[in-house]
């Protein structure tokens, strides 16, 4: 990573200050990344459970095929679909809560017996049929929001920190030789100091 600074205390201050907060919060991203993989492994699992659900009842009804002709789909519909909003590791997330239908009422006697029983499928159908759909964009968005978190993980693990930490290195060893180099000019400009005392001292006789 390609970070700009001067050879300074202030400088060195302020990479110090950038790197004490990417180490704090690094733990903070790990832990949040953890939760969402377990989260996204969770989901993915319910989803294959809701996908063999809905093909298990699917085919459970196909025998009853010649039935279905006879059935009205009309009679039926979804009214309303109830959302509510929860935070999974910082991520906020659509839960569903219930699914409203709606009934169109009609004559038991104008029509075969087997019509609640009808009603009762397809409700059972269509709940687990939203509650697939509804799976999956929930199961997108935790995918979202994992890898974003790996890329920000990867980011100041790989590239920030130890470029932060490579840049102070080089501030501080800069700052060395530079009061290594004051001390040895001080030393050198005192000896010649001395030695010009002396030779004075020399000279006059001393």
């Amino acid at each position: 990573m390609n970070i700009k600074f001067q050879y300074n205390k202030t400088s060195l201050q302020h990479l110090e200050k950038q790197l004490k907060v990417r180490m704090r919060n690094l733990p903070v991203l790990k832990n949040k990344e953890s939760a969402l993989r377990l989260e996204v492994k969770r989901c993915k699992d319910d989803l294959k459970r809701l996908e063999e659900q809905l093909e298990n009842e699917i085919s459970r009804y196909d025998s009853m095929f010649a039935l279905w002709n006879e059935f009205n789909p009309s009679l039926i519909r979804v009214a309303d679909v109830h959302i509510s909003v929860r935070k999974i590791a910082g991520t906020r997330i659509p839960v569903l809560d219930e699914v409203d239908f709606e009934v169109t009422p009609f004559s038991l006697f104008s029509q075969p017996k087997w019509y609640y029983d009808g009603i009762n499928i397809m409700q059972g159908l269509a709940e687990t049929a939203i509650l697939t759909e509804f799976t999956t964009a929930k199961l997108a968005l935790l995918e979202k929001a994992r890898k974003k978190t790996t890329q920000k993980v990867n980011l100041f693990e790989k590239v920030q920190i130890p470029g932060y930490e490579d840049a102070i290195r080089k501030i501080k060893r800069f700052m060395e030789d530079e009061e290594n180099l004051s001390k040895s000019s001080q030393k050198i400009l005192k000896s010649l100091l001395e030695q010009r005392e002396l030779e004075k001292k020399r000279e006059a006789g001393l």
